[in-house]
C-alpha cells in the first residue's frame, strides 16, 4: 500500500496523536524556527518520528501545493473506516449524522468535517459516485477532524438513507424552496442532516427520500450559502435544540 501525504499543522499534529505510528517521515522548513515550529518538532520527535529539513521547493513539490506552512509528512494510510451500522451501533444517546449529497469541492469537505467534529457529528456520509474523497488538501482544511469523524463513502446514496429511516432516524434535507424554515423544524432525536452542493442542490432522488425538507432563512440578496457554511448553520441549531431538549424554540 502506497504512502499518502499530509500537510500543515493541524492535520500532521492530530495523525501524530492518533496514529503516530503510521508517520513514515515529516519535512519541515529549514528556514522557519519561530516557537510554533520549534514545538511541533519537539512533539514529532517525542512521538517517534523521523524529521528531515527541507527547503520551500521540496516542501511545495510533496505537498503539491506551496499552501503547506512548511510541514508536510509522508504517512501510511490508515486502515478503512468502519461501516456505517458499525458506527451507528456503537453510539451512545441519539445520532446525528451528516449527509454529503454531490459536494465535489475538497475546500467544502474539508471545512464541513471541521464544523461536523465541533458539533459531534457520529459520521458523515456521502455517495462513493458523486463526491470527493479524503485527499491531503481535504485534510489541511479540516484541520485534523479528517482523522476524527468517519467519513463513510456509500455505493447508493438513497437505499442508505432508507436504512437510516429504517433505524428511526429522521432525514431531513435543505432546500431554498422548503415550506418550513429550520428554526421551526424538529432537530431532536436520531437525525440526519443532509445538504447538496450549491446551486445545483440536492439530486432528486435524494430529495425524495428526505423526510422533511426544511430552509434556512435568508435575509439579503443572496439565494444561498456555501455548503460548509450551511452545514454549520443546520449542524449547531440541530445542537442547541438537543442540548435544550426542546424544538422550534428561536424566534
Amino acid at each position: 500500500m502506497s504512502n499518502k501525504v499530509l500537510f500543515g499543522f493541524h492535520a500532521v499534529t492530530v495523525r501524530l496523536k492518533t496514529a503516530p505510528e503510521s508517520v513514515v517521515e515529516i519535512h519541515v522548513d529549514a528556514t522557519r524556527r519561530d516557537a510554533r515550529m520549534r514545538q511541533f518538532v519537539e512533539r514529532a520527535v517525542a512521538a517517534g518520528a523521523r524529521v528531515v529539513d527541507s527547503d520551500d521547493a521540496r516542501l511545495a513539490r510533496l505537498a503539491g501545493t506551496a499552501r503547506h506552512q512548511g510541514v508536510v509528512a509522508r504517512v501510511t494510510p490508515l486502515a478503512p473506516r468502519h461501516s456505517l451500522d458499525d458506527v451507528l451501533d456503537g453510539v451512545t444517546g441519539a445520532p446525528l449524522v451528516l449527509v454529503l449529497d454531490g459536494i465535489t469541492d475538497p475546500h467544502n469537505l474539508g471545512a464541513c468535517l471541521r464544523v461536523a467534529d465541533g458539533a459531534g457529528v457520529h459520521a458523515v456520509v456521502a455517495p462513493r459516485d458523486h463526491a470527493v474523497g479524503l485527499n491531503a488538501t481535504v485534510a489541511k482544511v479540516a484541520s485534523g477532524a479528517a482523522e476524527t469523524v468517519p467519513y463513510l463513502m456509500v455505493t447508493n446514496l438513497a437505499r442508505t438513507l432508507g436504512e437510516l429511516k429504517e433505524r428511526d432516524i429522521r432525514v431531513v434535507g435543505t432546500s431554498d424552496d422548503a415550506p418550513r424554515t429550520l428554526w421551526q423544524a424538529d432537530l431532536t432525536g436520531p437525525l440526519a442532516l443532509v445538504l447538496g452542493a450549491e446551486g445545483s442542490g440536492l439530486r432528486q432522488l435524494t430529495r425524495k427520500t428526505c423526510d422533511e425538507l426544511v430552509r434556512i432563512p435568508m435575509a439579503g440578496a443572496v439565494e444561498s450559502l456555501n455548503v460548509s457554511v450551511a452545514a454549520g448553520v443546520c449542524l449547531y441549531e440541530a445542537s442547541r435544540q438537543r442540548t435544550a431538549g426542546g424544538a422550534g424554540e428561536a424566534s
